[in-house]
């Protein structure tokens, strides 16, 4: 059977729900970003996003692939399969009654999307809701963890790059900031490790921005969050596109693209030979018709080190200051030269957060917008990374045994601190400067109250984030900083 939910654990999992203390009703747990240690300097800061996703998915996996199926069929899979992995007879009750159940008895409250917080701050909590079930609350820690931490990290990601664009926007082009939604464009998708990897990280890239080349993250962000405007791209070439043309026919090549495209932005890959030649030779011959098209021709660089490449260097021009010596533009309010709207141009290769700050820094000190170049990031920026990048966690920190409330905490001796976890209920709350800080050991009454909102409760969902209202919690915080 394909995907069932019972076996998408690690193997430890199918044996907690015998080791828990006797008379175990109720376990407490939390989804905690631990440490941003791992992260680059610019991305310390971590935006909240991925909860609704993993809920979603996890709740459909389990209704599509547990509840929907023939308990025979479903729990004879999972029987098989653990006695053979665990040597074993191996007991499915407790599987039975879940399926019995028709539902998930859990309640997860989870931080409003969007939220820009720190280190240590729980961003979800989960509980079992009916006592039987207790084994079940950190039985589903395999599914969020793996669900969440790519998202909640290409966010951060995305929310750094947007940072870095935001402040030279500013400084060079304060009237088309709107333009920096698009400044940024997801490349990444060939570059992950599966496709569900590749929409997980490009759910979070939308989160700050608009563009992106992986498509199924467009799709996947209307189905579990839905909004307006979620993700575009444009008609762009790649190398087979130019080199079969061949090398002597570089300038039909364009031609023939400009013809087939005569309006709205084209993209046209630009070094598959001579990148310098394109820029030097071809461009001038054809000026008058691209300055005449209903739309703008975007020059695409994909080799070199970035930062010359688009700014130049003390011997020679850039992209930027060449595409301007040819087609020339205007001076912005803030004295800084802006490209004609007709002719723009697009790093994607091996963009850091590092090199666009630089690229963004030198355009301002030769004198040109930031906004004349569009950043492609590709998997080098979102994929280099794991779970630990910044050290996110599930830990019960609180359970009922014998109708007595336990807090449990975890504090290892060995440990550097980064592990320790909280303790008991927690409530999560804006201190008097605005900050999101964690209070641990609540009551029940602190623990109802906060920022952890009710999502999911025994299979149904509410209080759902859409992009909107994401994207307008991450521009508020942009303005900010």
């Amino acid at each position: 059977m394909k995907n069932n939910p019972l076996l998408l654990i690690d193997g430890y999992k199918s044996s907690h729900h015998m080791m828990y203390p006797d008379k175990t009703t109720l376990v407490y747990s939390n989804f905690t970003p631990r440490s941003i240690n791992r992260m680059p300097n610019e991305a310390k800061e971590i935006v909240v996003f991925g909860m609704q996703y993993a809920i979603k998915y996890i709740h459909n996996i389990f209704n599509d692939n547990f509840f929907n199926i023939s308990k025979d069929v479903v729990i004879n899979e999972a029987k098989t399969v653990l006695s053979k992995y665990l040597s074993c007879d191996y007991d499915v009750s407790h599987f039975e009654k879940l399926h019995d159940l028709g539902y998930l008895p859990i309640k997860i409250k989870c931080l409003e999307e969007g939220l820009i917080i720190n280190e240590k701050i729980p961003i979800l909590t989960i509980q079992n809701t009916l006592p039987d079930f207790f084994w079940l609350t950190n039985f589903l820690e395999t599914l969020f963890s793996s669900l969440i931490w790519k998202p909640l990290h290409s966010a951060s990601i995305a929310f750094a790059f947007k940072k870095i664009l935001y402040k030279y926007a500013k400084l060079t082009d304060k009237n088309n900031i709107d333009f920096i939604d698009f400044q940024g464009h997801d490349f990444s998708f060939r570059g992950m490790q599966h496709c569900e990897a590749a929409i997980s990280s490009g759910l979070g890239w939308l989160t700050s921005f608009k563009g992106s080349d992986t498509v199924p993250a467009v799709s996947a962000a209307e189905y579990y969050y839905g909004g307006d405007n979620i993700g575009f791209s444009v008609p762009a070439t790649e190398h087979s596109v130019m080199t079969a043309y061949g090398k002597e026919n570089e300038i039909a090549a364009f031609e023939h693209l400009l013809n087939k495209f005569p309006t709205g932005i084209l993209s046209i890959v630009s070094d598959s030979f001579d990148l310098w030649s394109v820029i030097d030779n071809i461009l001038p011959l054809i000026k008058e018709k691209i300055l005449l098209r209903d739309g703008k021709l975007v020059i695409r660089p994909d080799s070199g080190d970035p930062v010359n490449i688009i700014c130049g260097t003390n011997e020679n021009k850039g992209v930027v200051e060449k595409l301007w010596d040819i087609f020339g533009g205007s001076i912005n309010d803030q004295g800084y030269k802006m490209l004609d709207k007709h002719i723009g141009c697009i790093y994607g290769d091996s963009i850091t957060l590092e090199r666009a700050e630089a690229i963004c820094e030198k355009l301002q000190k030769n004198g040109f917008a930031s906004t004349n170049c569009v950043f492609g990031v590709g998997s080098y920026s979102l994929g280099y990374a794991t779970r630990d990048s910044q050290g996110c966690a599930i830990k019960a920190t609180y359970c009922v045994i014998d109708g007595k409330c336990v807090d449990i905490f975890k504090e290892p001796i060995t440990d550097d601190g980064e592990k320790k976890s909280a303790k008991g209920l927690l409530m999560v709350y804006f201190d008097d400067k605005g900050n999101v800080n964690l209070k641990d050991k609540c009551s029940i009454e602190e623990e109802q109250s906060g920022l952890l909102r009710t999502v999911y409760i025994d299979g149904l969902l509410s209080n759902n984030n859409d992009y909107n209202s994401i994207r307008s919690n991450i521009d508020c915080a942009l303005k900010m900083s």
